[in-house]
């Protein structure tokens, strides 16, 4: 089916045309574009798969789960880059990591795209009134709650900056590690079980805020995309008592890990060292019981913002996306966070619900990545394409329920530094996965390691197969398909 066939088809479920909608792109803000679909933008930090309706038998997400019961959910989806800012300066600006040549925490994305048009800023320009709560771009959590952090001021109408007592009760923490270099919190090993209500801590000040948001755009003569960024389940682990009690200490219990599980993956694969940083079971339990209260707190707070949206009757025209940034491990292989390339830390949620798609209530096995959700939301909006190149594919086909996605596989990639002293350099780990296979290049040619994972034999990833000839033929199909996003040898 022609794009412009199925375009009009979900526009159509809208009480658009195509070529009202173009029309309307270009039309001056006011009531002319005001039943343009909104957008609400939900985005998560450090979220897995341990939600319901992703097959978690433990965890209690019961507003996730009516979200994806509603819209599309994607089975599949990965992360570009499995670390807060390269993986949303990717989603945000429509390109892989190499084309933003951002790797890391500190590069801010306009001093290498100045250029650039993110996602919410190319709403803006069309004529929404575009806002943002929390962490839509990068912050430094915990360190910049309550700041603007690598915020893009020129793509929002305004803006607002939570802070609750997570934050200015830091104090209160069980802190088990200090994170790299022992100097910060934010990729600690930390925990507190919280006094006071949700609405006092960071997300639930967000979450009030973004209520006043939807109650002030469902009056004005214009479409919205708004973008609600919490700040959990990222580490610290905090939750108010009423999350932590719904799962007993007793019920807790790290994954299994075969003995001598990695001894066959590259040396360069894992980031914790030791493993499960040395620290007792009873620690790691109780930081694991932290991450899925702080799931069950970010699920009722969702479930706030979808029943505003029906109590404010504009659930009938709002898109909703429903995200993380990237993975989190919790233990797997003895790993705990993220900045790898196992599936755990580059494997995402993702959910679009665009009222009345066809495709709604659909659950998609094919990969996708987060680089899709840009050239989706203009194509369901009708928007112009930004001046540069968008390098992920548009999920329309799906919502309409007319295709599934066409890509064949989808990427993540992380850098490693090798050598020391003056010898020292960075090397990138580039990784592919399909619906069955996950495969993964440390350095040129895998000249620093190779894995190879079968998921239909072994979704846990105990097995890297990368070294039986078996594969051989498999491997250089990968390899190939890795070729289409590695740069190109000079």
């Amino acid at each position: 089916m022609q794009q412009s066939l199925i375009r009009a088809l979900l526009l159509a479920s809208f009480g658009l045309s195509a070529a009202g909608a173009e029309a309307q792109t270009s039309a001056p803000a006011g009531g002319a574009g005001r039943h343009r679909p909104n957008v609400l933008f939900i985005a998560t930090d450090d979220l897995n798969l341990d939600v319901g309706c992703y097959g978690d038998p433990l965890v209690k997400t019961p507003n996730i789960d009516r979200l994806a019961s509603r819209g599309v959910r994607f089975d599949l989806t990965y992360c570009q880059y499995p670390l807060c800012n390269p993986s949303r300066v990717s989603m945000l600006t429509g390109v892989r990591p190499d084309t933003a040549r951002v790797h890391d925490l500190k590069t801010n994305f306009r001093s290498t795209m100045p250029d650039a048009v993110t996602l919410p800023q190319l709403f803006r320009q069309n004529g929404y009134f575009t806002a943002r709560v929390g962490k839509i771009f990068h912050y430094g959590v915990p360190r910049e709650i309550g700041t603007s952090g690598m915020d893009d001021p020129i793509s929002w109408d305004t803006i607002f900056n939570p802070i609750g007592r997570d934050k200015t009760e830091e104090d209160k923490l069980h802190i088990l590690t200090r994170g790299t270099g022992n100097k910060t919190i934010g990729f600690a090993m930390a925990w507190l079980s919280m006094d006071g209500t949700d609405a006092e801590q960071t997300d639930g000040r967000g979450v009030t805020e973004t209520i006043r948001l939807l109650e002030k755009a469902a009056t004005m003569d214009k479409p919205f995309f708004i973008g609600m960024g919490f700040y959990r389940p990222h580490t610290p682990f905090v939750a108010t008592h009423q999350w932590f009690d719904r799962y007993p200490k007793s019920d807790i219990h790290l994954p299994e890990t075969p003995d001598g599980d990695l001894d066959d993956v590259p040396p360069i694969a894992p980031h914790i060292k030791p493993a499960n940083y040395g620290l007792a079971a009873d620690g790691l339990c109780d930081c694991l019981r932290g991450y899925w209260s702080s799931v069950s707190c970010l699920d009722a707070q969702v479930g706030q913002l979808l029943a505003t949206l029906d109590r404010l009757k504009l659930a009938d025209n709002t898109i909703i996306v429903f995200f993380s940034d990237n993975g989190f491990m919790l233990g797997q292989h003895g790993q705990w966070q993220k900045q790898m390339l196992f599936d755990e830390s580059v494997r995402v949620p993702l959910i679009i619900y665009a009222p009345g798609a066809k495709g709604n209530g659909r659950t998609i096995t094919a990969p996708v990545e987060l680089l899709d959700v840009y050239p989706t939301l203009r194509e369901l909006c009708g928007l112009p394409n930004p001046p540069q190149q968008l390098e992920g594919e548009s999920l329309v086909p799906v919502l309409t329920g007319s295709a599934l996605p066409r890509k064949p596989a989808a990427y993540s990639q992380v850098t490693r530094r090798v050598g020391k002293g003056k010898q020292a350099r960075q090397i990138m780990g580039y990784s592919v996965r399909t619906q069955r296979w996950h495969f993964t290049l440390w350095g040129p040619d895998g000249q620093h390691g190779r894995e190879l994972y079968d998921h239909e034999a072994d979704p846990n990833e105990f097995t890297n197969l990368a070294k039986d000839e078996k594969y051989a033929s498999t491997m250089a199909e990968l390899q190939r398909l890795l070729g289409r996003i590695q740069p190109k040898a000079e």
